[in-house]
């Protein structure tokens, strides 16, 4: 298997894996959309201090977790008539 499809396996199940939690971390009375939006301001900092080189895979599940906070911070302001 070529490192690639690791990569991609990787990235499908760390977005599935981010997404399922931020869903269920909606669901809380404490939830709160702006927490979200800063998290992923915080991920895309980290995803930008490859200085040391964390690798394909680490880089992968990082990238994953930014899609899944973008998704879910699209879907949850559309459904609940918010800008993103």
């Amino acid at each position: 298997m070529s490192s690639d499809s690791y990569e991609k396996q990787v990235l499908d199940a760390e977005y599935q894996l981010m997404l399922d939690h931020l869903n269920f971390r909606s669901q809380s009375p404490t939830f709160s959309l702006e927490e979200i939006k800063m998290e992923l301001t915080h991920l895309l900092v980290y995803q930008g201090q490859d200085w040391g080189g964390r690798g394909a895979l680490k880089n992968a599940e990082i990238q994953a977790h930014i899609y899944a906070y973008e998704i879910f911070i699209k879907r949850y302001s559309d459904a609940h008539s918010i800008d993103a």
